[in-house]
């Protein structure tokens, strides 16, 4: 992403969210924090990018990509707050409840959360009515019981649950694969992709997203709060699900090559199918080129064999 369209997104994630004059000056303060701090923007990019490719309108798709990544960073302010992980840092500023305190922190996100579901109905609104029922009903299975909300339920228990990969992966794919799915499938989705196509992409954002998971985990284990930009070493402390803790470094690393792998025979597939998604590549190189950074401050770190 150039700077240009860095800064494009960044207006946009700071606009789409109107701020009236009559505001509370407190909750007012604690939303220009969230939007001031827009994180690497690489999550409404994609979304831009997955929609244009499948045909939706740019107004259309500039609302479904700043809609879901309202919804994602609502659920990262609550998954700060002490309550949940009860973390400092997030996108190198303080989390908002530590800024503005708990309360705050929670109207602001369901501010987030509100605007998000009106942007998102805006999104979906040029597409023939029976995608538009298939993509909501999308959202709320990725972002609800079924998905968003069971996997934070199953983190905030991970202590009364079996500390191994499969619990462990179980909690990944309800939250962090569910952030992912929403932005590769969504607009393929409304842009009417064939059967086949989204049966790949959810192929693809399960790889990714247990892939995005696993060097999270890594940079937890192994890295400090000033080069991720958030609070590290929670899940430790926290009793919290982390692949890397329950299986090991080199276990951890051995998973995150194939699932990569998997993700490359997706990725081809749907190439084939949608040309137009080409530029998956090289979010998949960044994905790569992230993940051999941190395997290789892993190996560092473990010193020779």
């Amino acid at each position: 992403m150039d700077h240009l369209e860095t800064r494009l997104f960044a207006a946009a994630f700071g606009s789409l969210l109107p701020l009236p004059t009559k505001l509370e000056p407190h909750l007012e303060e604690a939303l220009r924090h969230v939007l001031n701090h827009p994180g690497t923007l690489v999550r409404p990019r994609l979304v831009f990018e997955m929609a244009l490719a499948y045909g939706l309108e740019s107004g259309h798709a500039r609302d479904l990509a700043v809609s879901l990544e309202y919804f994602h960073t609502a659920s990262l302010i609550f998954d700060d707050l002490p309550c949940m992980d009860n973390a400092q840092k997030r996108r190198g500023a303080p989390c908002v409840h530590v800024a503005f305190g708990d309360a705050t922190a929670i109207l602001a996100a369901l501010a987030l959360i509100n605007r998000a579901y009106a942007l998102s109905w805006r999104a979906v609104a040029g597409a023939p009515q029976e995608r538009q029922t298939r993509a909501l009903a999308y959202i709320e299975r990725r972002l609800g019981v079924e998905g968003l909300l069971n996997g934070q339920s199953l983190d905030l228990r991970y202590s009364t649950l079996p500390h191994d990969r499969r619990t462990t992966q179980r909690v990944a794919n309800d939250k962090t694969v569910s952030l992912i799915r929403l932005p590769l499938i969504l607009p393929a989705m409304l842009g009417g992709a064939s059967e086949s196509e989204l049966q790949l992409l959810e192929r693809l954002a399960l790889s990714w997203g247990l892939s995005y998971q696993i060097v999270d985990d890594l940079k937890d284990v192994l890295q400090n709060s000033e080069e991720t930009g958030k609070t590290v070493a929670r899940d430790s402390s926290l009793d919290r699900p982390n692949l890397v803790l329950a299986i090991g470094i080199p276990a951890a690393v051995e998973r995150l090559t194939r699932l990569i792998e998997r993700g490359d025979k997706a990725l081809e597939r749907l190439i084939e199918q949608r040309p137009a998604i080409r530029f998956l590549k090289k979010l998949r190189h960044d994905l790569n080129s992230e993940s051999t950074r941190v395997a290789q401050s892993a190996c560092a770190t473990r010193g020779p064999a």
